[in-house]
């Protein structure tokens, strides 16, 4: 690879041609320091020019860099383990393995598993290898790490096993879906937060204090600045490059004149990974804590990140079966009368019916006692196996079936006095079960009123 030595004169050289480390005799890790800056290309983006020298320069994440993080706290204990670092784009993931690097005195060698394949991991666990025998120690970063299929994620444990490198790997996907198991039991992961306002703010003040130049924006546009970067502090940095770059205003932009100059950061969202999941999991439990402006919100959230409508649509018929129930029987109707329109209406009008009925489904009261009766409807059927039903409920359309008691004592409920015979209908031989447990909420309250006379008429006969 370019840049890559091959004289073993001062030992080997990473696949990006920094140094490689002296020999000492000391015990610890060997000291790394920072390269010296250079003056910026012209070309050289802002927040490259802005990236942070020493750890006290990170924003945003002070859980982990703060006095008490968990960070600071291995670097105190000379004890740097292996990480994966989790969270979304522009919070400080490369930033951070570089200064860890630097802080641990590790030599920092950089991959990416979108362009790198096995030959350079190899390449690396060598050269590692010969640091290790020298005396120093490698820190080996790997970008998008979750990019790597299981067999190369395999081909990292015997270099974390035996300390030849410290892994760092860094992942906008959920670990717990992305790496394997055997992987994430040598690391310990960390969650980096995205950048708050505060955080966005400090990177405002930083870019106009290295550029020397003041952000033409009114106080409000600032803020709109800050809000479009969506916590991707990158992001914030590009934007803030394109409105330096502008010709000397009249007046400070306003936060209209502002959004015709720049474009939104596009919103996070995978339809197919977890960000899908975590979106249907707010809007399922907003709508099941009666919070129709929340619901309403992540319903919005969903269909700006390109969701399928259908897919709102099928969860939100589930919803109406499984959360609201007896409690509003005309929920689960509506609910196939809204997926019905936006059939027939299409987009965008037909995200209307599925708005009102997000709406209903928050504000209707709620039960899952059928959902409930159901699960254990089903854990009874497994239990009892193959019991025949009474003979008394079984049809006899022939002779035979009548000669051996099929049908005989039925009564029919409609001459019965209430509508109600009270006869049993469960097997004979089994206890009979309470299923569906009616709650107090809304329609239900009068299914809970009617079974309990029936329950009555139930127990004078002992069925």
């Amino acid at each position: 690879m370019a840049g890559r030595r091959d004289s073993m004169d001062d030992g080997p050289a990473d696949l990006f041609g920094a140094s490689p480390p002296q020999p000492h005799a000391g015990r610890g890790p060997v000291p790394y320091p920072a390269a010296p800056r250079a003056a910026p290309a012209r070309t050289q983006p802002l927040a490259d020019r802005l990236r942070p020298a020493t750890l006290d320069d990170v924003v945003g994440q002070d859980h982990l860099l703060g006095p008490q993080g968990s960070l600071r706290q291995m670097l105190a204990r000379g004890s740097l383990a292996s990480l994966i670092l989790w969270g979304g784009p522009g919070v400080g993931k490369t930033t951070i393995a570089r200064l860890l690097a630097d802080a641990a005195g590790l030599r920092f060698v950089q991959l990416s598993a979108v362009f790198s394949g096995v030959a350079d991991l190899k390449r690396a666990f060598e050269d590692a290898r010969r640091t290790s025998a020298q005396g120093g120690g490698t820190l080996l970063f790997v970008d998008e790490i979750h990019r790597f299929n299981r067999a190369q994620q395999d081909g990292f444990l015997p270099v974390v096993e035996d300390g030849t490198v410290v892994l760092v790997g860094a992942t906008t996907e959920n670990p717990s879906f992305a790496l394997n198991s055997a992987l994430l039991s040598r690391c310990q992961v960390l969650v980096l937060h995205r950048l708050d306002d505060a955080a966005m703010e400090k990177l405002l003040e930083r870019a106009e204090e290295t550029t020397g130049t003041a952000l033409p924006l009114t106080p409000e546009a600032r803020a709109t600045l800050r809000a479009m970067a969506d916590g991707d502090g990158r992001y914030l940095l590009n934007m803030v490059e394109q409105l330096l770059a502008l010709p000397p205003q009249k007046a400070p932009l306003d936060p209209a004149a502002l959004s015709t100059l720049l474009a939104r950061r596009a919103a996070l969202y995978d339809k197919d990974r977890e960000e899908h999941y975590n979106l249907i999991s707010a809007l399922h439990k907003s709508m099941r804590g009666s919070d129709p402006d929340a619901a309403l919100y992540w319903f919005a959230r969903m269909l700006e990140g390109g969701e399928d409508p259908r897919y709102i649509a099928r969860r939100l018929t589930r919803f109406a079966a499984e959360d609201v129930g007896m409690a509003d029987p005309h929920a689960l109707p509506l609910a196939v009368a809204a997926w019905e329109t936006f059939e027939r209406l299409g987009s965008p009008e037909g995200e209307l019916a599925l708005a009102q009925l997000v709406v209903h489904l928050a504000t209707a009261p709620k039960s899952n006692a059928v959902y409930k009766g159901y699960n254990m409807a089903r854990r009874a059927a497994r239990a009892t196996g193959s019991l025949m039903p009474p003979a008394h409920i079984l049809n006899a359309p022939t002779t035979l079936m009548k000669d051996i008691g099929y049908g005989r004592g039925y009564e029919y409920d409609h001459d019965a006095e209430g509508g109600i015979s009270g006869q049993n209908y469960f097997p004979d031989g089994m206890r009979r079960p309470k299923l569906y447990q009616p709650t107090d909420r809304g329609y239900e309250r009068e299914v809970a009123r009617r079974l309990d006379s029936w329950n009555r008429v139930r127990e004078s006969r002992g069925s």
